[in-house]
């Protein structure tokens, strides 16, 4: 308890640099290989089933994104809910809602998965998919929603370790996941020919794995948080702080399945079910890059919350200035990659001609401002990392609803398929933009908090 204790103090008195790479270097290394999730399923089934099972993948991909919005409304809650509490030295209440994360995610995922099995054809065709697409993504979904809730307690789990001090430890548990993955899915898909329904198998049966992981920490009584006899009764106030804080996440995941499925549903009316292939083969692309930049976002999640609770201002805004300039590196190589060489990321996941000939010219527009979503992207989480959870849902609504929904309806008519690409580029810029304005009202209100606390202090010292 000792060492766990020592460990979240450094939080507010380490130097941001190294706090930073210590917390974000396991995070980045675990995002980057749980990005490998969807890469590996979408290079074997590309590969190896074919075009039109890739464009099914991308049909139930915002259908996992669905699930794991409501994963996210609990982990994310209260892992920034455990940065606060461990910033205030309330160790009972942090340990308290590591409980409140195993129950709450038990019951959300049982309702998901119920409603999804019942829906699930249904809800495939009008997230786009075609007579072509639909028995793909049917047999990859059907695995996914009966595993659901080692999805849920897994990240959920892995959220409270980055926050209670143990960021290797979450990324031991998600490389864990990964190798199973990488390991299974070959056999699977091409020795047990299970197609993209052995894929889905393959995922969660190493979810399973790491979350036995994850239990094996906190089954220890030696740790600060510990699975203990009282932590599992509900309390309400944990409970509505911590969906409160993660409900931005959610939104932001729930307002993305929502623009996909629109997207699905534009590119299938101009340009058929290989368009959305296409969208699938430029989505995994930046799907890693972007776990890079959530990575970066999660090792400053823990440093934020805990200095936001100690009243440490200035080096909550310190950590935030070092994020966003790494993370703009990371989406800046990113759009080079995209700009210069497309052909190369597009022949990863599929060797079919007409794909290949639609998803070039197709990432070239996609990307082409993609240099400033690094910085959207960390601003959104920063406001989240401080329990500020209306400025973090408004400013991730922004991006999704309020532009790229009325963005990808209105292009298509006057440019077709380009204008259903141009969409997200155009609400990339502007985003980037309404959050700097956001952010720059809110750290001027925050030097001057810790201004006035400096004072307050040298007048008690006089």
């Amino acid at each position: 308890m000792r060492r766990d204790r020592r460990d979240t103090l450094t939080l507010g008195t380490e130097p941001i640099p190294k706090l930073l790479r210590q917390y974000a270097m396991p995070a980045i290394i675990a995002m980057t290989a749980s990005s490998l999730y969807n890469i590996v399923d979408s290079i074997f089934i590309g590969h190896g089933v074919g075009p039109m099972a890739l464009s099914g993948l991308t049909i139930a991909k915002p259908f996992m994104d669905i699930c794991a919005a409501f994963g996210s409304l609990v982990g994310v809650g209260a892992s920034t809910l455990v940065a606060i509490k461990l910033g205030e030295k309330d160790y009972d209440s942090a340990r308290r809602v590591l409980g409140n994360v195993i129950v709450l995610n038990i019951i959300l995922s049982a309702v998901v998965t119920i409603v999804g099995l019942v829906f699930l054809d249904p809800i495939l065709m009008l997230f786009g998919a075609s007579e072509q697409t639909l028995r793909y993504a049917h047999d990859y979904m059907v695995p996914i929603l009966v595993g659901n809730i080692l999805t849920h307690i897994y990240f959920g789990l892995n959220n409270v370790l980055r926050a209670s001090g143990h960021p290797t430890a979450s990324m031991i548990a998600t490389i864990v996941a990964v190798t199973v993955n990488i390991i299974l899915d070959p056999i699977f898909i091409f020795v047990l020919d299970m197609g993209v329904r052995g894929a889905a198998l393959a995922t969660m049966i190493s979810q399973a794995v790491a979350v036995v992981w994850q239990f094996t920490i906190f089954c220890n009584p030696h740790e600060l948080l510990h699975f203990n006899r009282q932590m599992w009764r509900l309390d309400m106030t944990i409970v509505s702080r911590s969906l409160a804080i993660g409900l931005s996440p959610f939104l932001m995941n729930l307002a993305h399945c929502v623009v996909v499925v629109i997207l699905n549903n534009q590119l299938k009316s101009y340009g058929g079910d290989l368009a959305i292939a296409a969208y699938g083969v430029i989505n995994r692309v930046t799907f890693v890059f972007a776990m890079i930049v959530m990575g970066l976002n999660q090792g400053m999640q823990p440093i934020a919350g805990y200095n936001y609770g100690a009243r440490q201002y200035d080096r909550m805004i310190a950590v935030f200035k070092l994020t966003a300039l790494c993370a703009t590196v990371v989406t800046s190589l990113v759009f080079l990659m995209g700009e210069l060489m497309p052909s190369l990321m597009v022949r990863m996941f599929t060797h079919d001609a007409d794909l290949v000939a639609m998803s070039v010219p197709a990432m070239r527009i996609v990307l082409c401002v993609f240099f400033c979503t690094g910085f959207q992207m960390v601003t959104g989480n920063f406001f989240t990392s401080i329990g500020m959870a209306g400025k973090a849902i408004f400013l991730s609504l922004s991006r999704q609803v309020l532009l790229l929904i009325p963005f990808s309806l209105l292009l298509p008519m006057f440019w077709g398929l380009n204008g259903v690409w141009m969409s997200l580029p155009a609400s990339d810029m502007l985003s980037a933009l309404i959050a700097a304005a956001m952010l720059n009202r809110e750290v001027r209100l925050f030097r001057e908090r810790g201004n006035k606390r400096t004072t307050d202090v040298s007048d008690v010292t006089d």
